[in-house]
């Protein structure tokens, strides 16, 4: 039997909540005085108040101002009542609820900088005061940089009220549970909605205090536990680019702040487990914090903190070489199992920018069990179906694939509740995995993010909340799943296709650099076998993670500010300069320990062309002579003249054919009397 959700029922809850809400927050963004231009904060305080003005909210209820990295400071006094409609307010927390979009921005409460903040960092709960008394006076101040590119924006500024003890309902907290059940409802009983609205109207038009009220309503919902069958798992997470609208020297200092910031919240929050990935910035930090990283190392042991990843970074997986991706995962878990004693069974790439098709054939061959991403629900055109899956690559090697929960995101009880029934509904499984914590730049859970877990734990009608590993969550998913769809092609993301036709040059060192090096450590590996010379692996695996760091998602696509390239470019021609370097020292040495033919005339100079390749090859030469003489001539080791042509008095071009798979083929120069033809005119 199906039901049909009544408009009227839906409509009554929702002004309910609507109502519940309004008892214990306000919206304040209207109120602020502004002031342009950059000041010190000591001039700001000390300003006369004629300078400040009203600022200007537009239609979409912001408050905007010019990019280009201008500043706007803006200033409130705040002032609490005794109460908001009849809801006594005294002995609450207030917290006020930001969200700017800004390239930077500090928040001052009573003369202080208790807050900063940049582009992701934007949308923090600022605690005023843990404990409130009518006529309470808090003087916020905010100072606003616009992002370089577009117009800076205020969008959000609102006071919320609200209890820190387990015990104590306030009206906002009611309001959620209220929202929450309500989404349950729809999705796995509908005909109880009129029920639910019905009690809710109900108590809260009793005459009666509002503590009874509250608990009324409270104790109504608790007949009404669908989500109480759920569990979300959480894991506290930090997704930063290594390099992206910030250039590479800035991602360090991102680094250290967010993990500092997870090892201190870990002391209050024992539970907070908190998972990283990329090998290349656990290895800066061991060699630049390694008291840093001592402490990380200690987290993982105790099960806290998880490394993940696999790949050397979080590479793009569109235009890298096979090598390349051999070596991104040899590298990344090699350090893994030096410093961490264990591979990461878990490839986490949340932010690549698709995923080409032979990629779990590379990942088996890994050590990698799961694949991780959630950047297909940022396709633009075609919803990728599945969120649990088996993806097969054409040799028939296979990963259990997890398109993650969305990254970036707090703690937001109605957001999880409806993520968890999608969840449900995509997979049949009422486990689902939510991904707290600032991300892109780094910033990782908040203390206010784990303060409000805490409190949902407490709550009835709310899903199970647990911290959990990746690893141990995904080892669940693979125990629970019966007969999974089975993917067989690429993972295409459709959002950034643009990102491919930037920055070509990005793409032609790379490929250049994949080249050389394959050439450089095959010729240094014939020349350590041939002619003992010693192989130069540190020289090669040092050049190999200069080209793995290039090829993050955000640099080798071309998805970056100028100054990332800026950067890289240095980086690409010491690549150049080492893999040539080793190159024609190896060529050097193999030749020598190759026996001469007798050559077709004294004079004759040896000419040794090698190919790299696994398969035989014909190539056009072009050699630069000697200038010992006028005219030159080609032949091979039985002395036949080669056709050739000298293009320069400098150069002399000729086909050498067959050249044998990783093998070399001998020719002769030779000095000849005959001129060469003048140039056709």
């Amino acid at each position: 039997m199906t039901f049909s959700i009544s408009p009227s029922d839906t409509n009554s809850i929702a002004a309910a909540i609507d109502r519940l809400r309004s008892y214990c927050q306000v919206n304040i963004l209207p109120n602020w005085l502004s002031l342009a231009g950059d000041r010190e904060f000591t001039e700001i305080i000390n300003t006369n108040l004629s300078f400040w003005q009203p600022v200007q909210v537009n239609e979409k209820s912001q408050i905007v101002w010019s990019g280009g990295q201008n500043v706007l400071w803006l200033s409130q006094k705040v002032i609490v009542p005794a109460d908001l409609h009849g809801y006594d307010l005294t002995g609450l927390s207030l917290r006020l609820a930001l969200v700017w979009w800004g390239e930077a921005a500090e928040v001052y409460v009573n003369g202080k900088l208790v807050l900063t903040g940049d582009l992701f960092d934007c949308s923090p709960r600022v605690l005023l005061s843990p404990q409130v008394s009518p006529r309470d006076e808090f003087l916020v101040n905010l100072r606003l940089v616009s992002p370089g590119h577009c117009a800076g924006a205020l969008v959000r500024s609102l006071l919320i009220y609200e209890s820190t003890d387990y015990n104590r309902l306030d009206p906002g907290f009611v309001a959620d549970e209220i929202a929450v059940v309500q989404h349950f409802l729809e999705k796995s009983a509908p005909e109880d909605l009129s029920s639910l609205a019905l009690q809710v109207e109900t108590a809260l038009n009793q005459n009666a205090e509002w503590n009874q009220i509250l608990s009324s309503l409270h104790q109504n919902l608790l007949q009404f536990t669908p989500a109480q069958e759920f569990k979300i798992n959480l894991l506290g997470h930090a997704h930063l680019d290594l390099a992206w609208l910030w250039p590479v020297a800035e991602t360090w200092r991102a680094a250290q702040n967010t993990f500092e910031s997870v090892l201190k919240l870990q002391v209050d929050f024992p539970e907070l487990v908190f998972c990283h990935s990329t090998p290349a910035l656990y290895a800066w930090i061991e060699e630049h914090r390694p008291d840093l990283f001592k402490e990380i190392q200690t987290k993982v042991k105790s099960g806290k903190w998880e490394v993940l990843g696999g790949f050397w970074v979080e590479p793009d997986l569109n235009l890298p070489a096979g090598e390349s991706l051999v070596r991104q995962l040899l590298y990344g878990q090699r350090y893994f199992q030096e410093k961490f004693g264990k591979v990461s069974p878990v490839v986490w790439v949340p932010d690549t920018f698709g995923f080409c098709a032979t990629l779990p054939q590379f990942l088996v061959n890994a050590g990698v069990e799961y694949f991780v991403t959630q950047k297909l629900r940022w396709n633009d055109t075609n919803k990728f179906d599945y969120g649990l899956f088996w993806w097969r690559s054409p040799d028939g090697s296979q990963v259990l694939s997890f398109m993650s929960a969305p990254v970036g995101e707090g703690i937001d009880p109605v957001k999880m509740s409806k993520y968890a029934w999608e969840w449900q509904e995509q997979t049949s499984l009422q486990s689902s995995l939510w991904l707290p914590g600032v991300g892109d730049h780094g910033g990782g859970p908040t203390r206010d993010m784990l303060e409000i877990a805490r409190r949902w734990e407490h709550s009835p009608v709310f899903p199970k909340l647990e911290f959990i590993t990746a690893e141990k969550y995904l080892q669940q998913l693979k125990s629970q799943s019966e007969n999974l769809p089975v993917w067989e092609n690429e993972l295409y993301l459709e959002f950034h296709r643009g990102c491919y036709t930037t920055h070509a040059d990005q793409k032609q060192f790379n490929r250049h650099s994949e080249s050389l090096l394959y050439q450089a450590e095959l010729s240094a590996t014939l020349a350590s076998i041939t002619a003992g010379v010693t192989f130069p692996k540190a020289e090669i695996e040092a050049a190999w993670k200069k080209v793995l760091f290039n090829q993050f998602h955000d640099i080798l696509p071309g998805s970056s500010i100028t100054q990332v390239y800026e950067d890289a470019l240095p980086e690409w021609e010491q690549v150049e300069e080492v893999g040539n370097k080793i190159l024609k020292e190896s060529l050097e040495a193999i030749a020598s320990q190759i026996k001469l033919p007798q050559p077709p005339q004294p004079d004759s100079l040896p000419v040794i062309v090698f190919n790299s390749l696994n398969w035989e090859r014909s190539e056009v030469v072009s050699l630069t002579l000697p200038t010992t003489h006028p005219a030159w001539k080609i032949s091979d080791t039985l002395g036949n003249e080669l056709p050739s042509q000298q293009t320069k008095p400098s150069t002399l071009l000729f086909l050498a054919k067959n050249i044998p798979s990783v093998g070399y083929k001998i020719f002769w120069l030779s000095p000849t009397s005959q001129l060469p033809p003048p140039s056709p005119t």
